[in-house]
C-alpha cells in the first residue's frame, strides 16, 4: 500500500486543502475543506477516489467552512479536531458572514481527536498530535512512511500561526511546535494551511519565530 496526497488551494484566503488517499484502494479523506466544495469533488472524481471521511485540523472558517454541507450531502463522518475548538464550530455561521464566505453550517464532529490518537485511510495510518496555540483544539496529522505532516495553521514556511484570535496563545503555540513537531525529525516535510511546503529541519534552522529552539 502507498500513501498519496494532493493539495488544492481554496477560499479567498488560499487555504491548502489536502486530499489524502491509499493508492491501491483509492479510499480517501479530505483535510480542511474550507470552501469550494464543487472544486474539491471534481478533483476527487478526476483522481478516481472514494471519499470516505473529512478530517479537520481546526475549526476556523477557511479550514472548515464547507465541512457541514459536505458531511450532510455525502453522508461523511467528520473526524476532529480536538473538542476545545467546539466554540469555533458553533461560530462558523457568524465567521462566514464576517469574512464574506458562503454560508457555513455548524456541525457535530463524529469523533473528537486527542494527542496520540490515529486515523486511517485505507490501510494507511496517520498519527495525531494535539498542537494548541493557534486555536485550543488544533491537531496535526503525520504519515510516518512518507514522513509527511499536515500541520494546518501551526507552522508555515518562514512563520507560525497567528495567536491573536480568541483562546490563541503564543507561548502555547511555540511549545506545541518544539515539543510535538520537532521530535518527529528534521526530515519530515509538511503541508501548511497556507503557502508552500517546507521541512521541520528547514524551519528549525531558519524560522524567525522557532528557529534554533
Amino acid at each position: 500500500m502507498s500513501f498519496r496526497h494532493r493539495t488544492i488551494a481554496v477560499t479567498p484566503f488560499q487555504q491548502n486543502c489536502s486530499l489524502v488517499w491509499e493508492d491501491e484502494t483509492k479510499q480517501a479523506a479530505i483535510i480542511g475543506p474550507g470552501g469550494a466544495g464543487a472544486l474539491l469533488l471534481a478533483a476527487v472524481k478526476e483522481l478516481g477516489l472514494k471519499l470516505e471521511q473529512i478530517w479537520l485540523t481546526h475549526a476556523h472558517i477557511d479550514h472548515a467552512g464547507a465541512t457541514g454541507t459536505l458531511a450532510r450531502t455525502l453522508g461523511l463522518p467528520i473526524i476532529g479536531p480536538h473538542e476545545a475548538d467546539q466554540f469555533w464550530i458553533d461560530a462558523l455561521p457568524q465567521q462566514s458572514h464576517m469574512f464574506g464566505f458562503p454560508p457555513a453550517e455548524s456541525f457535530s464532529p463524529t469523533i473528537w481527536l486527542h494527542d496520540g490518537d490515529s486515523v486511517r485511510v485505507g490501510g494507511c495510518k496517520l498519527q495525531v498530535r494535539h498542537c494548541p496555540g493557534h486555536t485550543p483544539g488544533h491537531v496535526v496529522f503525520f504519515e510516518p512512511t512518507t514522513r509527511h505532516a499536515f500541520v494546518g495553521d501551526v507552522l508555515f514556511a518562514g512563520s507560525i500561526g497567528r495567536t491573536d484570535f480568541p483562546q490563541g496563545d503564543f507561548d502555547t503555540l511555540v511549545r506545541s511546535i518544539t515539543t510535538r513537531l520537532w521530535p518527529m525529525g528534521d526530515d519530515v516535510r509538511f503541508t501548511p494551511g497556507h503557502g508552500p511546503q517546507s521541512s521541520f529541519g528547514q524551519e528549525r534552522r531558519s524560522n524567525p519565530f522557532v528557529g534554533g529552539i
